[in-house]
């Protein structure tokens, strides 16, 4: 048959699962402290040791910190209208507390 070889195409490193992340970076003499790092970690390091420059992060959500004082103030918001017997603000504000609550565990 033809003796041509197919070259075997690495995908990408953000497609990758950590523990193949892993077994690359192994191969890699610079890279130490490989099983104690996560995806983010490894791929970066990855990219350091290839000489590829990170371009900036996709969009900036708010930090975790802004997040948390908004959802605060929703919360003295819905107790204000639990009081007061509005149940639709109520669960306005629950909806928001919880879709913010979602953006931490996202930002985090």
């Amino acid at each position: 048959m033809g003796g041509k070889k197919k070259e075997v195409k690495e995908k990408p490193l953000e497609k990758m699962t950590a523990k193949e992340l892993r077994e690359v970076a192994t191969e890699i003499p610079e890279i130490v402290g490989v099983h104690g790092m996560n995806k983010a970690e490894l791929i970066s390091e990855i990219k350091k040791s290839r000489g590829i420059e990170e371009g900036p992060s996709k969009k900036k959500d708010s930090s975790v910190r802004e997040i948390k004082k908004k959802i605060a103030e929703l919360r003295v918001k819905k107790e204000e209208a639990q009081k007061a017997e509005d149940a639709k603000l109520v669960a306005i504000y629950r909806r928001r507390i919880s879709r913010l609550k979602k953006k931490t565990r996202r930002a985090a």
